[in-house]
């Protein structure tokens, strides 16, 4: 979602500066992801103009921009001339939508661009730059450009989808005065057009004719806040519901009304119904898609796309509005079948504000009427505007029990009010009802999280447990395991506390819990095991070239559905090889031994036999065994059975271990152990050719100190070439520091080439 600071302002009374609201909104909930400060385009002379040595068209330009030295522009304009003073956007400017900067065209650097009327959003000219006054400043900037914030939105706020609706939050947080916008109200005007629903998947639809228009260009105002966010105006009846559709996150469409034959029908299509979309696409449709209709077919796909038939044009002098609230699902279902995302769909799938539909409407009729006359000669609203029921009991001390401290009812109360909320006290019980735009608050827990966001994360502050709560010997025993496994060679994994329900059932016989609203449709249990979320891991780096692993997790298991219905499980899981390729060859693969030597390890001692009866789903039944205490089974290991390996997709060997219950095991006392580094680390191979008696030491030293970086060098083959010279192969293992780009990467590999070439005389290979 982008919007510009000017835009936000309509609806926010602030003098916050940009970085401060930018600031605040990441707090509450609304990432800021970019923010782009304004680099207007400024007047720039051309003093030499030499054809472009590549190019039958371009120019290469220097231009006098005010600065001591002169900028070199590649510019392709026919108009492009010696003493021109024109508009140059220097690298940060935003044009269209898009970033300027630096780069080569056609070999040739060009340090900027060169602009068109219509690039700055001043005319349509786009014949060639823009010619300023002789007397125009050099070095001052053209035109006013725009502070522009681009936030990531997530699912389950629609409402963020709309600059009222984050004015309305940045209000709530303190950050100015929300701006109640005057909307003109949607009036009845009897015609001879209807709309009829057919459908109870369209809630509400209204209908605005406008006769007598002259297509043309925006104003100014809302033509250069749509290029700011990407949108390329393109005329006044479009721009007008793209603009409402971010102003208001209401989405509309533009009907020429002379190409609508009778009545518009919402209706569900026929199987097999043909229908072509703006952009001349034919899809075919089925008994789950919407449409808008009229007496000779489809109109739109409702919710996602217009069509081709009845769509606007510069010669378009009668137009039909469409203002509608569509089923998300429905919508969704649609958009996702046949590969569509818009600005429509991606709002719709979510949920709008099911009673703005006339507002919107109203508000885009003005905004085309004022850019191109004509009058509102009919309008038509069908179905319910009504909000949805919603109504949620709750009570003040209802914060206290899920944060942890007391928040009083006068400041709960007041960021409610403020946040859009209506309330009804009655005692000590509220009736709260969300603003018809807030479509997912639903229960009381939503509540408190609206009022935690608002008030600060930062003043919740911490809270000891309480003695009742710590449990010592877990503590204790948890990092007494954690230390021994790490230090067999094993890497801890943290996975979410869910299961997949059909891997589930390949492992265990344990009852498998179900999670009524799951985050995703393949983590649809709260998990009875950790072994799931491990082989699902190992598959998924089987996959991606990375077969030889080493995991465990500690973690908690679900035996039910209710409290305390739960323990703590760890379970280790070893595959491929036992160590990375060397040229002695020596690594062999990993065996059901080595995963009981990890299970003996924990054992600090204790007695057990070895059982081999009763081998879970999970486990070969001939290559399996139980740690047992009598009766009492304390832990297991095994290999993978090749079923199971084979549903999972798993080629490479497999050998594990459970110790179902770590209450089995001995507590003990450790002391604080170094942190594990915070990114995994990464391999990569090199094969050189040097002279015979060339140690492979030498090479793996240097290959060491190219970055500080890289912990490890290992030769994992050598052989002779039998022309005085030999091949050596090693492997080196760098630990990032921080996140690792490729290019990152690809500067590390180059040093590591670089410097063993120099130093030990030798040639990368490259076969």
């Amino acid at each position: 979602m982008k919007w510009t600071y000017d835009w936000l302002k309509d609806y926010l009374k602030t003098d916050a500066d940009a970085q401060t609201i930018s600031e605040t909104l990441t707090r509450i909930g609304l990432e800021v992801e970019d923010l782009q400060l304004p680099v207007s385009p400024i007047a720039a002379k051309i003093v030499e103009c030499k054809p472009h040595e590549n190019s039958d068209h371009l120019h290469v330009l220097r231009v006098d921009d005010g600065t001591p030295t002169l900028r070199q522009v590649v510019c392709g304009a026919p108009n492009a001339r010696v003493g021109l003073i024109s508009a140059l956007a220097i690298p940060g400017c935003v044009i269209d939508g898009h970033e300027i900067q630096s780069g080569k065209l056609r070999g040739v650097l060009s340090d900027g661009m060169m602009c068109s009327g219509k690039e700055l959003g001043i005319n349509d000219d786009h014949s060639g730059i823009i010619e300023l006054p002789e007397n125009t400043k050099i070095g001052t900037p053209v035109i006013e450009t725009k502070t522009i914030f681009d936030a990531g939105i997530t699912p389950n706020r629609p409402d963020y989808l709309s600059v009222r609706g984050i004015a309305r939050d940045l209000s709530a947080a303190g950050i100015g005065e929300y701006i109640e916008p005057n909307d003109p109200a949607f009036k009845n005007i009897s015609g001879n057009r209807q709309v009829v629903l057919k459908t109870d998947k369209c809630r509400t639809y209204k209908m605005i004719e406008i006769r007598g228009i002259k297509v043309g260009p925006s104003n100014t105002r809302i033509a250069s806040r749509l290029a700011a966010i990407g949108i390329n105006p393109k005329n006044a009846p479009v721009d007008a519901t793209n603009y409402i559709c971010y102003d208001m996150a209401q989405p509309m469409h533009c009907f020429d009304a002379d190409a609508v034959r009778g009545d518009i029908v919402v209706r569900m299509a026929t199987p097999g119904e043909k229908f072509t979309d703006l952009f001349d696409t034919e899809h075919e449709l089925t008994e789950n898609d919407m449409v808008i209709a009229d007496n000779d077919g489809i109109l739109a796909l409702a919710g996602v796309i217009g069509g081709a038939r009845a769509s606007t044009t510069d010669t378009t002098q009668n137009i039909i509005l469409e203002s509608a609230y569509f089923d998300p699902v429905s919508v969704r279902k649609s958009a996702k079948r046949l590969g569509i995302s818009t600005d429509a769909s991606y709002r719709y799938e979510r949920g709008i504000n099911p009673t703005i539909t006339g507002v919107a409407a109203m508000n885009a009729a003005h905004i085309i009427m004022d850019a191109c006359g004509g009058e509102i000669v009919s309008t038509f609203a069908a179905g319910t505007d009504a909000a949805p029921d919603v109504k949620i009991k709750y009570t003040p001390k209802y914060f206290a029990q899920k944060i942890g401290f007391d928040m009083d009812p006068e400041t709960q109360k007041s960021i409610l009010e403020r946040l859009g909320y209506t309330i009804k006290i009655s005692g000590d019980t509220w009736t709260v009802t969300p603003s018809p735009a807030r479509v997912d608050v639903e229960i009381p827990e939503t509540i408190v999280a609206d009022l935690v966001r608002i008030y600060g994360y930062e003043k919740v502050g911490l809270k000891k447990m309480s003695d009742t709560v710590t449990n010592t010997f877990h503590k204790d025993i948890d990092l007494e395991l954690k230390q021994k496994l790490a230090n067999r060679g094993l890497n801890e994994t943290v996975t979410f506390g869910f299961g997949n329900s059909v891997v589930e059932e390949l492992l265990t016989d344990k009852p498998i819990i179900p999670v009524a609203n799951p985050i995703i449709v393949d983590l649809n249990t709260a998990r009875n095991n950790l072994l799931g979320n491990l082989l699902i891991a190992v598959s998924n780096n089987e996959k991606r070239g990375y077969p030889d692993l080493n995991l465990f997790e500690l973690g908690t298991v679900f035996d039910g559905d209710m409290p305390g219905q739960q323990h703590t499980q760890v379970a280790i899981v070893r595959t491929g090889a036992t160590s990375p390729k060397h040229w002695t060859g020596r690594n062999r693969s990993v065996d059901i031994y080595d995963v009981k030597a990890d299970l003996i390890s924990l054992m600090s001692g204790q007695r057990f036999t070895v059982s081999s009866d009763n081998a879970p789903r999970w486990a070969h039944p001939y290559r399996y065994g139980a740690l047992m205490q009598g009766k009492k089974k304390l832990a297991e290991f095994g290999e993978l059975h090749p079923s199971v390996a084979k549903k999972l997709r798993i080629k490479t060997n497999v050998v594990i271990a459970i110790v179902d219950d770590i209450s089995v095991l001995p507590a003990a006392r450790c002391g604080r152990q170094p942190a594990l580094p915070d990114f995994q680390p990464i391999t990569r191979d090199f094969a050189f050719i040097v002279d015979a008696d060339t140690p492979a030491e030498k090479l793996t030293s240097v290959a060491r100190v190219a970055d500080s970086r890289i912990i490890d060098v290992v030769v994992f083959d050598a052989f002779d070439m039998g022309d005085g010279t030999k091949s050596i192969a090693f492997t080196i293992t760098i630990q990032p520091n921080d996140n690792m780009s490729d290019s990152d990467l690809l500067s590390l590999q180059e040093s590591v080439i670089k410097l063993v070439e120099k130093k030990c005389d030798a040639n990368i290979r490259d076969k």
